[in-house]
């Protein structure tokens, strides 16, 4: 399936650059916006941006489109669309504030440990 495809891809560039607790929200049927909503966080701005770069870099490589990005120049959350992905990447102190994970409760999250890569 070409979003689990994505969102592995997706994964595994934040992984790559030491994002901390990874997550994913299977938004299907809940959201219009998104097949999946990554969620991670990093401890500065300089690597919230590298996470967001790699995301964006990586799902070039493999032939996606980013729709947008916005919130790179602040690096405290960066949203990424990818279109049935959409990622989140957050400094460690906006996660917490935004929460997102409370704020979709109802989303049942996806399995990130078949898509990493080890």
């Amino acid at each position: 399936m070409k979003e689990t495809n994505l969102l592995a891809i997706t994964a595994n560039a934040a992984d790559d650059k030491r994002a901390e607790d990874l997550i994913a929200l299977d938004m299907k049927g809940i959201s219009l916006i998104a097949d999946y909503f990554f969620i991670c966080h990093a401890n500065s701005d300089k690597q919230v941006q590298a996470i967001a770069r790699e995301i964006k870099d990586q799902a070039e490589e493999n032939g996606y489109v980013v729709k947008r990005m916005e919130g790179f120049d602040e690096a405290r959350w960066v949203l990424v669309d990818l279109g049935d992905v959409v990622a989140h990447v957050f400094h460690r102190e906006e996660r917490g504030y935004y929460n997102l994970e409370r704020l979709w409760g109802d989303a049942p999250h996806a399995d990130l440990d078949s898509v990493l890569q080890k």
